[in-house]
């Protein structure tokens, strides 16, 4: 007898609370380390994502690669070269970048420091889904 799958519950929406920078766990990656904060629907978005990134000098956060939803992110320590669509701009230490829909980005460390960054980024229902 086939037994009829369960559909999964929805992820429950993110809470108000406060996220303590050196109380996240830290996951090394090949171009510095990652810190996880949130990801999950709100009662006004499909998704609402957050991590902080450390960049090691010199490094990228990867090839270029087009992103469908707007990402914003907030400097907080070091110098970054933000790549859009062919555009380059220098960001330091608070500075937010603006990446729109449908650009094709990348971030480089260009300082003799890591650089720290956060990066959020939504879904909502007029998000293209390609």
């Amino acid at each position: 007898m086939l037994h009829a799958e369960t559909p999964a519950a929805p992820a429950p929406r993110l809470a108000s609370g406060v996220f303590a920078f050196d109380q996240l766990p830290v996951t090394p990656v090949p171009t510095g380390s990652r810190r996880d904060v949130f990801d999950g629907p709100t009662a006004t978005v499909s998704q609402l994502h957050c991590h902080i990134t450390t960049l090691n000098p010199g490094e990228r956060s990867g090839a270029p690669r087009l992103h469908l939803q707007e990402e914003i992110i907030v400097v907080r320590e070091g110098s970054l070269e933000a790549n859009f669509d062919g555009q380059t701009r220098l960001a330091g230490p608070g500075s937010v970048i603006f990446f729109a829909a449908h650009a094709t980005t990348f971030l480089r460390n260009v300082g003799t420091t890591p650089a720290v960054y956060t990066v959020l980024y939504y879904l909502t229902p007029l998000t293209p889904k390609s």
